[in-house]
């Protein structure tokens, strides 16, 4: 065996479409890894909190979705549309309810110390959004886009045909 055989050898497989959903899938979970919103120099959101890991729960499922496609050669675009659906809602939804609550809690904490130590409050920081939450809205927009081909494009074949080894 040739030592690109392998490589040939995937981008000759039939099912090789779903590599794309499958990084989409370990993207997804690992960006909920990381911090979804800054104050200061204080990250918030991800993996402690619950939409972190319904985010990680899902970002493993498309990548579970994906491989299975490749392995069993069966066709699963619909349930990634609903995977990447499902992540991209909680995501945007997740992303401005962080935003919102950062900003208040952050004022509470200086509010806080500036009563304790007798001093002005000191200037408001203001919540950023982490590149995490930029990685994940890609990542399940991928998946949409790639659960949608199925819907947008008929085809003929929804599954793909069984390799007859036998010459």
């Amino acid at each position: 065996m040739s030592p690109g055989g392998g490589l040939s050898a995937l981008t000759q497989h039939r099912m090789r479409a779903y590599f794309v959903p499958a990084a989409a899938g370990i993207t997804l979970a690992i960006s909920s890894l990381m911090p979804w919103v800054f104050v200061g120099d204080m990250g918030l959101g991800g993996v402690p909190e619950l939409a972190g890991l319904w985010i990680l729960a899902l970002g493993m499922l498309a990548t579970l979705f994906a491989t299975l496609s490749i392995i069993t050669r069966k066709n699963s675009r619909h349930p990634l549309l609903v995977v990447g659906l499902a992540a991209l809602g909680i995501l945007l939804l997740s992303c401005r309810l962080l935003i919102r609550t950062a900003g208040e809690r952050a004022w509470a904490a200086s509010q806080a110390m500036a009563i304790v130590h007798d001093m002005p409050a000191p200037a408001e920081h203001q919540p950023q959004i982490g590149v995490a939450v930029y990685v994940g809205l890609v990542a399940s927009a991928v998946l949409v886009l790639f659960g949608l081909t199925m819907v947008l494009r008929r085809v003929q074949r929804p599954y793909a045909e069984p390799d007859d080894d036998v010459e």
